[in-house]
């Protein structure tokens, strides 16, 4: 169960919006302080397991041959690559982009990722999704419905960034589990804990924004 204040919070953004023909994404915005964010080491990459997913399929792609390109498809990849395509990819940067965007994580086989990180890293690398490696026997139906109901929380060097953690399809109850849940991996990420947090806000696409108390 969430943190009342969570559900509450999220209750108050909800009531606060206008009534829109879709169904808006719910994101969070974090503003740290007291953090070198100037110093790649000391930037946010991580993944954080979501309760309830975001309310829409997350696309897992897999660069991968033979056995393990079949056991993806079968666990319900987003898109298999074939290494014969790498270089194609790189070589068509439109196509590489539109991939790139569409496509949340990325899987590959280990002995591909030299090839990947000098034909597709410039992309890849710039939206925060190059592949996480496989090991031969990994169980890669498992990895796939793990990155599915998750997201990577990521900043750069700059301290406010933000993280999709649902639709307004979803519960206030549902969503404040996802946002406890981002809050508090980040906690457990940063040296001073939630001292190096100035504030968190959460609002859907086109509302204002909600602060949270941390």
């Amino acid at each position: 169960m969430a943190n009342p204040q969570y559900t509450d919070v999220v209750k108050e953004m909800l009531s606060k919006k206008n009534k829109r023909k879709f169904s808006e994404s719910v994101e969070i915005a974090i503003n740290l302080r007291h953090v070198d964010l100037s110093q790649p080491k000391n930037r946010i990459d991580m993944e954080v397991l979501l309760p309830h997913g975001i309310g829409r399929e997350i696309r897992v792609g897999v660069f991968a041959r033979g056995d393990m390109a079949e056991r993806a498809k079968a666990a319900g990849a987003y898109k298999v690559i074939s290494p014969e395509e790498i270089e194609k990819l790189g070589d068509n940067r439109p196509e590489l982009v539109k991939l790139a965007d569409e496509t949340d994580f990325f899987l590959s086989e280990a002995h591909l990722m030299p090839t990947i990180g000098k034909s597709l890293g410039s992309v890849l690398g710039r939206q925060g999704k190059m592949p996480q490696p496989l090991p031969p026997n990994a169980d890669i139906r498992n990895i796939i419905n793990r990155l599915s109901n998750s997201i990577r929380l990521r900043s750069r060097d700059k301290p406010t960034f933000h993280a999709l953690i649902g639709s307004e399809s979803m519960t206030p109850e549902d969503i404040a589990e996802n946002i406890e849940a981002v809050v508090s991996k980040l906690l457990s990420m940063l040296e001073k804990g939630r001292y190096n947090i100035t504030s968190i806000f959460v609002k859907t696409t086109m509302s204002k924004a909600v602060r949270i108390e941390v």
